[in-house]
């Protein structure tokens, strides 16, 4: 479709002031967090920025029946292209779509538009004695909408899951501009297995069935208490088998966090005053719940690390716990210090593993690191296996950038040839499209199957999940 015709129609369908037309306001949707994103220049043709269920319906309407492909982006934090627009068409931006609709705590749930900030929303239902469980480490930008389409977890996923757990019904704007709400009409229930589970089907569908414009969210009351455990490991496969142990003692701490002996450093670096003991491997445990429990259950875990661990420490007074969870709560910055000169990026770094193979996976990321000699920090949530790998590299040597990509493509195969996943939690987007088919098999074409039966013109999201070219 001509440019000029698109930019001035979208004009005149909802006013000037909802365009983004320029360069440099189309430069700034050109790339996410991800290290292959910013590697190219993928140009929307036209940026609108929406904030109705009307005026998406139109837009939809208008770009299904001009065949023009549409992307839609929330706060644009995530770290696999999922959010640009590899083909050109329309960004619908959502990020200023922040509404809650309505705090239904009597019912524990909440109605929430899909730019509404995570941090934001636990803010605002605080009051309420609730929450939203998934945590992802980008709380302070992550939209709701985004988290959605990507089943974001985040760092308490190993007592309360993923997002989808949570999500209970939501409006969806098809790619023909028809609406549609799954979960039921009026439902105000917590649970429901009246027909095809179409909710879950847009849970990780990242923007390739549709556009979210309602979300209505389970929530659960507040823990009382929690209290924080550091515990030092001097072999990195005692830390593991510490984690095992403490699954095996019917213990389920809110969130499970490991450190390798390059993020100790990292951390050290950013923040002196932490003082980590360099060992090869840190693990913060997370317990939660009523105080009595809490009390109880940290002194379980205390006695199963003792047995292997260096040094453990416990706390639940708050200035303790805020002081060593630092630790851990620094790292995605922190990464950046490794080295001078250098910066971290995002390539790689969401695999997952078998709890019981997290050891052998570190060590042959080591080996990984080390045969292309680019340096990587490893942290993450081994309560579910799930381990980011950061990369360290100068990004204006190509040299550099041609091995980094070796390293995460190495990183991929790896969690692939030891029964893992090439994400545990930020999506596919472009980024690991080319993994799929090796992961999936036909479940593959499956999935394809429903994407061409929602949307046979394949306008919404294109090369997101499936790699360009495929009909």
């Amino acid at each position: 479709m001509d440019k000029v015709k698109l930019v001035n129609d979208m004009v005149k369908m909802f006013g000037a002031e909802k365009v983004l037309q320029s360069e440099l306001e189309r430069y700034t949707y050109t790339y996410d967090s991800s290290f292959a994103s910013q590697q190219n220049e993928y140009y929307p043709d036209v940026v609108v920025r929406l904030e109705s269920t009307s005026d998406v319906s139109k837009l939809m309407k208008y770009a299904w029946d001009n065949n023009v492909p549409v992307t839609p982006r929330g706060a644009g934090s995530g770290q696999t292209g999922g959010s640009v627009a590899m083909t050109g068409g329309i960004v619908l931006d959502l990020s200023g779509w922040k509404d809650i609709v309505e705090i239904d705590d009597a019912n524990m749930q909440v109605v929430v538009r899909p730019g509404i900030v995570h941090a934001e929303l636990n803010a605002a239902l605080s009051p309420y004695g609730l929450f939203f469980p998934p945590d992802p480490g980008s709380s302070a930008m992550a939209t709701v909408g985004g988290m959605v389409s990507n089943n974001a977890s985040g760092l308490r996923a190993v007592k309360y899951g993923a997002t989808f757990q949570y999500v209970l019904g939501v409006e969806v704007v098809l790619p023909n501009g028809d609406v549609m709400k799954t979960g039921g009409l009026k439902s105000k229930a917590l649970k429901s297995v009246s027909g095809i589970d179409l909710t879950r089907i847009y849970c990780g569908a990242e923007g390739t069935l549709g556009v979210i414009t309602e979300i209505r969210l389970k929530l659960l009351p507040k823990p009382q208490s929690r209290g924080i455990m550091l515990a030092l490991f001097e072999k990195l496969e005692d830390s593991a088998l510490t984690v095992l142990d403490v699954f095996k003692a019917g213990i389920i701490p809110s969130g499970i966090e490991i450190l390798d002996d390059g993020g100790i450093r990292c951390a050290n670096m950013f923040k002196p005053d932490l003082n980590i003991p360099e060992v090869e491997a840190a693990i913060f445990f997370e317990i939660n719940g009523t105080k009595p429990a809490v009390e109880e259950e940290g002194a379980q875990v205390k006695a199963i690390a003792e047995k292997r661990a260096k040094s453990v420490e416990w706390a639940t007074d708050a200035d303790r716990m805020a002081k060593l969870w630092q630790g851990r709560a620094v790292i995605g910055a922190a990464s950046a210090r490794f080295k001078e000169g250098k910066t971290r990026i995002f390539a790689g770094e969401d695999v997952c593993f078998p709890i019981s193979k997290v050891p052998e996976a570190l060590k042959r990321i080591k080996a990984i690191s080390k045969e292309f000699d680019i340096p990587v920090v490893i942290y993450g949530h081994i309560g579910d296996g799930n381990m980011h790998t950061a990369p360290i590299m100068d990004p204006l040597i190509p040299d550099e950038v041609t091995r980094t990509h070796k390293v995460a493509e190495a990183i991929h195969r790896l969690a692939l040839e030891i029964g893992g996943s090439t994400t545990g939690e930020h999506g596919v987007g472009f980024a690991r499209a080319a993994y799929m088919e090796e992961e999936h098999g036909k479940a593959l074409d499956v999935m394809w199957a429903i994407k061409k039966a929602i949307d046979p013109k394949n306008i919404m999201n294109p090369g997101k999940i499936w790699k360009l070219g495929r009909e």
